[in-house]
């Protein structure tokens, strides 16, 4: 059964750092490129963060561009997400994704709030 679980998420204060991860099974990690998606309420989802299969190239987008970290650890099936100088208009549910050969897989996602 393919799974993405993340955690991490929970409230942090403007300017603080948070670190989520998200555990994979079920499907060859090590070939599938793995991305963040948000999607803050009322809003569309948006992609915050992509890395290559090999973890040698990243993507990221302007708004987190600086702040956010994005690594994978192929042994562990896992993907990370360091956030740091976080803001507000970074509230959103934080979802991962893993894409090849056509297939797309997400998590459930979870919450990150970004408030004082």
């Amino acid at each position: 059964q393919v799974q993405l679980v993340e955690s991490g998420g929970g409230l942090v204060q403007p300017g603080g750092s948070l670190s989520l991860s998200c555990a994979a099974s079920g499907f060859t990690f090590s070939v599938y490129g793995m991305s963040w998606y948000r999607q803050a309420a009322g809003k569309e989802r948006e992609l915050v963060a992509s890395i290559t299969s090999t973890g040698l190239a990243t993507y990221y987008a302007n708004s987190v561009k600086g702040r956010f970290t994005l690594s994978r650890d192929n042994a562990k099936n896992t993907v990370y997400l360091r956030m740091n100088s976080l803001k507000p208009e970074d509230t959103a549910v934080y979802y991962c994704n893993g894409a090849a050969w056509g297939n797309s897989y997400w998590g459930q996602g979870t919450q990150v709030t970004v408030s004082s």
